[in-house]
């Protein structure tokens, strides 16, 4: 059994309906940012994920990678910062405003650790924070959640610069324009560092933990429910057979981004459009060998 990521997700159809009846111009999509925080296990790469709970207004019991939406403290230029410079950031990502570029990594970053609490940032160039268990760490992540607080705040007052040469940009996903709520996602990928352990601290999540790509592709649809970015990019990260597979595979400018469309399958229900190597992908898992 595998998932059909053409296939609407549950509610989208309504959504749709609403859409089409509104005959309304598309929400403006938010901008986001979204980590892949993975690691090597006995049976290859395996991400930290996260269930939504049910009661959110987006993606409700759906299966994800750290992430949300950039805060506009995010692109403060006064923020310790070592890797990539944000020029060479924004063409990576194919962001013509710098600013707009250091915004989404700062918020990949803390994102990562509001809902992970693995920090990607050290004293300097060459470490990371070794251990982020404590109940002063929990205490920066619940306000940091909560708006309470500036991730430089976080970092300033600890002596910290953000460890941007460990991230690498994988894709972006545009929610398609029927969605009343739109957000263009930056989707990267980092090994967890070592000596950090992740674990769940979002109050929008009900459920977290590691699992193996191949599990991941093996439940979707079924134990595991997941939007078709997330599952798309399972099919993409099972290519690789470790965690530096895959992070020397996105030491490259992010691809053209993916926004769904829309059509009338053979049915007679509307599917969405994605690019063809996706539907490639998938068939490759269910082909006998």
């Amino acid at each position: 059994m595998t998932m059909d990521p053409t296939a609407l997700p549950p509610g989208f159809a309504d959504q749709l309906a609403e859409y089409s009846a509104r005959a309304a111009a598309p929400v403006e999509a938010k901008v986001a940012a979204s980590t892949i925080l993975l690691r090597d296990g006995q049976d290859g790469p395996e991400a930290f994920l996260m269930r939504r709970r049910t009661q959110m207004a987006f993606a409700g019991g759906m299966v994800v990678f750290p992430g949300g939406g950039v805060d506009p403290r995010d692109a403060t230029d006064d923020v310790g910062w070592v890797g990539p410079s944000p020029s060479a950031w924004a063409q990576r990502l194919g962001l013509d405003d710098v600013s707009a570029a250091r915004a989404v990594v700062c918020a990949a970053i803390r994102e990562t650790f509001e809902e992970s609490g693995v920090l990607l940032a050290g004293p300097d160039a060459d470490s990371v924070v070794s251990d982020t268990s404590g109940p002063e760490w929990a205490e920066a992540r619940r306000a940091l959640e909560a708006r309470e607080t500036a991730f430089t705040d976080v970092l300033r007052e600890r002596g910290l610069v953000v460890r941007t040469d460990l991230l690498r940009a994988w894709t972006c996903w545009i929610t398609p324009e029927f969605e009343p709520r739109r957000y263009r996602t930056f989707f990267f990928v980092t090994a967890s560092p070592a000596g950090q352990r992740a674990a769940a601290g979002s109050t929008e999540s009900d459920a977290a933990g590691w699992l193996g790509v191949e599990a991941a592709l093996a439940a979707a649809g079924e134990s595991v429910a997941m939007l078709p970015p997330q599952y798309c990019t399972f099919l993409e990260l099972a290519q690789h057979h470790s965690v530096g597979d895959i992070v020397d595979a996105a030491d490259r400018p992010i691809p053209e981004p993916v926004m769904p469309g829309l059509e009338l399958g053979a049915d007679g229900a509307p599917r969405l459009v994605l690019p063809d190597r996706y539907a490639e992908l998938n068939r490759e898992r269910v082909a006998p060998r």
